[in-house]
């Protein structure tokens, strides 16, 4: 049900027009969901905070229909080079395969111009409202739906929704007004972060410089624009205070001259590394900063939120679609929970590495980077920052089967040639935003056994061809162009796989298991539950 006039009852409310909010409300609104968003500032942003995307958010962005929005105000970027103690590189990480994802790896850019990309295309989407200079006070959770109470300037407002997204940041009100804690620490360093003007730095990836006298990591921006972040010892500033501008100006002296007008933004902070105690608050979930807060040296904060995003809007809409049990819901945080907190755990170890200020661990550090990239595997293992956690899924929406090690992994997103429009394509706008079945390599007669996962999910059927052959069939075929599909499927080949819409692999299974895996991916359907409250609440 979308927005109707007096605001008074909506499928989704959003709490936070951040940037991930906003991409949660698009993502919504391209599944034709009605969505409310409620933010206290006056408008967007004007603090450049998060400053890198990657191209699995980009992927995101894509997915919601708002990635032309969003590419304009990124710079291109080409990962993370490393420095040593004594300045010396000691290598770049440019991650895993190029383009695997069919978007650059690695992307600086100004929170700003997202917020006001982002909320340009809310704004503009039929099933959208977003509202500025509204606060949200409290909640009262239902059986069948939250009232979520607000205020706009003087004037109470209050909202009936079948669920509640707080995507409202570190002091998330979601999270405060329901008694909900976090667990975790803050770090006792103080950092100095300043956004510049007008700078020098034309690099298109990111520098960490290992320097125990002054750990300090620069990020170049698009069209002039840098962050310098720069560590702190006694007596040289606290959280509390505002940075003195002499301060700044001789940090910043062994890189470029500065003036004041050149100060974008700077601000003292002590990072956090805290994940929230419960994620699911009867019909309210929290995301980003709201559920968990990491130290920066992974770049992975604002992605990790929009992880969570696209984690969990399809499945609000295919509940409120009828196409999967309101008990699905629970899969949110079991699935991102562990990859949340691994990621957080990995930031705080760059942290103590990367920026120690202990000689001694900086040349051990040292040492150790060298004999490794002088192997091939090392190399590989740092370049390709194989040491980030992998987002594998071995519990929630999916079915392990005889294989697990292929399923609840990601599938990239190759050129195909789709016999459905005749043109090359990529994966994802072949495959649209639904669940998908692939045979790959699949007989004809194989089909039949899959039909009730089709129809129960709304599924794109598609065979796909790894090699020279074009199958005589009623169904869609894509086509291998340059052998990347081939690449992705190839531990398919032979073999279903199911790919839920955030394009992960929820269940892989020979033809001869059909009907085992078909009956385990449908108890995720309103069928195992006939009395699911949200087709009472949006279909009654």
């Amino acid at each position: 049900m979308a927005p109707n006039a007096t605001g008074d009852r909506v499928d989704v409310v959003i709490c936070g027009a951040g940037p991930v909010g906003l991409t949660a409300a698009a993502l919504l609104a391209a599944r034709g969901v009605g969505v409310v968003v409620l933010e206290q500032r006056g408008g967007t942003s004007d603090e450049p905070k998060a400053i890198s995307i990657d191209d699995e958010a980009l992927r995101v962005y894509q997915q919601a229909g708002v990635v032309d929005r969003v590419l304009p105000v990124i710079v291109p970027g080409t990962g993370t080079r490393y420095h040593g103690r004594d300045g010396q590189v000691l290598f770049h990480a440019r991650g895993p395969r190029p383009f695997r994802l069919a978007h650059p790896f690695k992307n600086p850019f100004a929170q700003p111009d997202l917020e006001r990309a982002l909320a340009a295309a809310v704004a503009a989407a039929p099933t959208a409202d977003l509202r500025f200079d509204t606060r949200v006070t409290g909640f009262d959770q239902h059986p069948d739906r939250v009232t979520v109470h607000a205020r706009t300037g003087t004037a109470p407002v209050a909202i009936d929704a079948a669920y509640v997204l707080g995507c409202d940041g570190g002091r998330s009100a979601t999270r405060l007004l329901q008694g909900v804690g976090m667990t975790g620490r803050s770090h006792d360093e103080v950092w100095l972060v300043v956004d510049t003007l007008d700078d020098p730095h034309t690099e298109r990836f990111a520098m960490h410089h290992g320097d125990p006298d002054r750990p300090h990591v620069i990020v170049p921006g698009l069209g002039g624009r840098c962050r310098y972040e720069f560590r702190l010892f006694d007596g040289e500033g606290t959280p509390d205070r505002e940075p003195p501008f002499d301060l700044i100006r001789r940090l910043l002296s062994g890189y470029r001259v500065i003036t004041e007008d050149q100060v974008e933004r700077a601000v003292n902070y002590r990072f956090n590394a805290v994940v929230a105690d419960e994620w699911m608050i009867g019909r309210s979930f929290l995301l980003g900063d709201a559920a968990h807060m990491m130290p920066p040296f992974a770049g992975q904060g604002l992605n990790s939120g929009i992880r969570d995003a696209a984690n969990l809007t399809w499945k609000i809409a295919d509940v409120l679609a009828g196409r999967l049990d309101a008990g699905v819901l629970s899969s949110y945080h079991s699935e991102r929970g562990p990859h949340a907190l691994a990621t957080v755990r990995l930031s705080e170890r760059l942290g103590r590495v990367v920026m120690t200020t202990s000689r001694r661990v900086a040349a051990r550090r040292d040492a150790v980077v060298a004999r490794a990239v002088a192997t091939d595997e090392g190399r590989a293992h740092l370049e390709e920052m194989r040491y980030r956690p992998a987002l594998h899924y071995t519990d929630g929406l999916v079915v392990p089967g005889d294989r697990p090690e292929t399923v609840g992994v990601p599938v990239g997103q190759p050129l195909v040639f789709d016999t459905g429009t005749h043109r090359v394509r990529r994966l994802d706008d072949a495959l649209g935003t639904g669940w998908a079945v692939l045979g790959v390599g699949t007989a004809e007669a194989d089909w039949a056994a899959v039909e009730p996962v089709v129809r129960g999910l709304g599924a794109v059927a598609v065979r796909v061809v790894l090699g020279d052959d074009m199958p005589r069939t009623g169904h869609r075929v894509l086509i291998d162009v340059d052998g990347a599909l081939v690449r992705e499927l190839a531990d398919h080949a032979g073999r279903f796989a199911l790919l839920r819409p955030d394009r992960v692999v929820a269940a892989a299974w020979p033809a001869g298991s059909s009907a085992e895996t078909c009956a385990r991916v449908l108890s995720w359907t309103p069928a195992s539950n006939p009395t699911s409250p949200e087709r009472v609440l949006n279909h009654g």
